[in-house]
């Protein structure tokens, strides 16, 4: 019997961990044939970025709560470890699938990767078929006048307004079919999740993790609700301010799918229906942000390698000394606005944006280090290091990327703390040492009489390397 001839389907998941707005599993939930969904670890095919350590925790804790989901539907989650293409086509001849089903994915080499799956299925004789499903407006849809992709973000981010409307979101299939059996009428073996080693161990560094977060698509949709009944009428605000739950937190559950931005978007539209404050246009507007982000890695697949723009491959960077680079990792640059972002990440798999503009901009400005070491940080500490999103931001907040900031846009760490955290909230929990300081000598301990014994002097002045790497960038601006 020829492949094409058996008739059970696939859904192959990847950043996609639910089942509402998942359009590859409603299609398959419509078929009604025995169902095979798997999820496959990649880490083997050329070009794919092996997850973070954060992430990687994260994953682990996703993938558990998905396949309870997919079990109380009536199907299973199958999991696999290895080249996805070469384990897709093993799994379509065990279970005599004739249709794989997948939603999209854009950078370079996952695209490759699904490009080469469907060009083996046609050769097979099997329908494979894929779906819009992480983006709102997909990057080949949005275009210039000229035909080319936008390379700012406003005009980028009018022209999607401008389109259609996003699609309404799919409702979740109370049942799936029951899952496809392999020969001999046994359901295909998968791999222990436990055997991925995914979760830290020697030593498990994941406590803060656990406290701060419920990944899953339940833990998701609860943070949406939170934002949408909370701070959702105060974001452009709320955003700002460190100290306060003025963001969604949505953006790991967005990272690994377990939620759609098309949900997000039409919950707003149901809460507001006339748009609503203008903050809520803010917020959309950061969606959009993601999205412009996308279509950057899309078009430049090396995002997270190669300067966006070529003249910086010039920048005189300044290799940071290890003790510099190690400072700024743990927390103790003598900043403490810095310090206190780097170690809020450290002990939680986040930061507030506010504050990774300012810990990303002394690590680049201050201490012009090349800014693919920052990225290479947070991808490896983020929950939520998103392949487009990460390299980006980085490159925006160094000048070397689309739509950057003006060279001379220098965050100075003292400022941004006194103007978002008057109050000193966010220091005071993330800077202990620092508690015996007043509300004015916290943001700078080393002007306070007999300074901060247990928290360290600053590892480098302010004016002076701002003057420092002010030059630098002139010097690249005129050859």
């Amino acid at each position: 019997m020829s492949l094409g001839s058996l008739s059970s389907t696939i859904v192959w998941l990847r950043d996609d961990l639910r089942l509402d707005d998942n359009p590859a599993l409603a299609e398959a939930a419509a078929l009604g044939r025995p169902l095979t969904v798997v999820y496959i670890l990649d880490e083997a095919s050329p070009g794919v970025r092996p997850l973070g350590g954060a992430a990687k925790w994260w994953l682990h804790h996703s993938l558990t709560a998905l396949a309870a989901d997919l079990a109380a539907a009536g199907s299973r989650l199958l999991l696999r470890r290895g080249p996805a293409d070469a384990i897709i086509r093993e799994l379509a001849a065990e279970t005599g699938a004739s249709t794989l089903l997948w939603n999209r994915r854009y950078g370079g080499p996952e695209r490759a990767v699904d490009a080469g799956v469907k060009s083996w299925a046609a050769d097979q004789g099997l329908s494979a078929e894929s779906f819009q499903a992480s983006l709102m407006f997909e990057p080949w849809t949005v275009r210039t006048g000229a035909g080319g992709p936008y390379k700012v973000f406003t005009p980028f981010w009018r022209a999607c307004l401008d389109a259609s409307e996003p699609r309404l979101p799919l409702e979740a299939p109370r049942t799936l079919p029951a899952p496809a059996r392999a020969a001999g009428d046994h359901l295909p073996a998968g791999d222990d999740l436990a055997s991925w080693g995914l979760l830290p161990r020697r030593p498990d560094w994941s406590a803060g993790l656990a406290t701060t977060w419920t990944p899953g698509e339940a833990g998701a949709h609860r943070r949406l609700d939170d934002f949408i009944e909370g701070p959702a009428e105060e974001y452009g605000t709320g955003r700002n301010i460190p100290g306060t739950e003025g963001t969604s937190r949505l953006s790991p559950h967005l990272r690994f799918g377990e939620i759609s931005p098309f949900r997000i978007w039409h919950a707003l539209r149901g809460r507001f229906p006339q748009g609503g404050p203008a903050d809520v246009g803010i917020f959309r507007a950061e969606l959009g942000w993601r999205e412009f982000c996308w279509q950057l890695l899309y078009e430049n697949p090396r995002l997270a390698t190669r300067n966006f723009r070529p003249e910086f491959d010039l920048f005189a960077w300044q290799a940071p000394s290890e003790a510099e680079l190690a400072a700024w990792q743990q927390g103790r640059t003598g900043y403490p606005l810095v310090d206190a972002g780097m170690r809020q990440l450290w002990q939680t798999g986040w930061m507030h944006n506010r504050v990774r503009m300012a810990a990303a901009s002394f690590l680049v400005k201050n201490l012009l280090a090349d800014w693919r070491l920052g990225e290479a940080w947070f991808w490896d500490t983020l929950v939520d290091a998103d392949a487009a999103s990460n390299p980006a931001n980085w490159q925006w907040v160094a000048g070397s990327g689309a739509d950057a900031s003006p060279y001379f846009r220098i965050f100075n760490p003292v400022t941004q703390s006194k103007k978002f955290d008057a109050e000193a909230r966010y220091l005071r929990e993330y800077l202990p040492e620092l508690s015996g300081l007043d509300q004015k000598m916290i943001h700078e301990p080393w002007r306070a009489d007999g300074g901060a014994p247990d928290y360290p002097a600053p590892i480098v002045g302010l004016p002076e390397s701002r003057a420092r790497a002010l030059d630098t960038y002139q010097r690249l601006k005129e050859g």
